[in-house]
């Protein structure tokens, strides 16, 4: 399915949030998605279907001292 991740159009199989970033090779955890400019929980991952033409923002969160 085509999707656009972080302004770049790409071609993926991920289905849900959750395989889009396993597809990805991010870590959930540290990993912000907002889809269609609204933020989605991290709980809510695995049940964000996502659809062709989504528009999504990835964040990798990290920390540091």
């Amino acid at each position: 399915m085509k999707l656009t991740v972080k302004g770049e159009p790409r071609e993926v199989a991920a289905t849900t949030g959750f395989d889009l970033i396993q597809e990805l090779g991010l870590h959930p955890q540290g990993t912000v998605v907002e889809r269609n400019l609204e933020i989605v929980e991290l709980a809510a991952y695995g049940e964000t279907i996502l659809a062709a033409g989504d528009v999504l923002e990835l964040v990798r969160i990290v920390g540091g001292g």
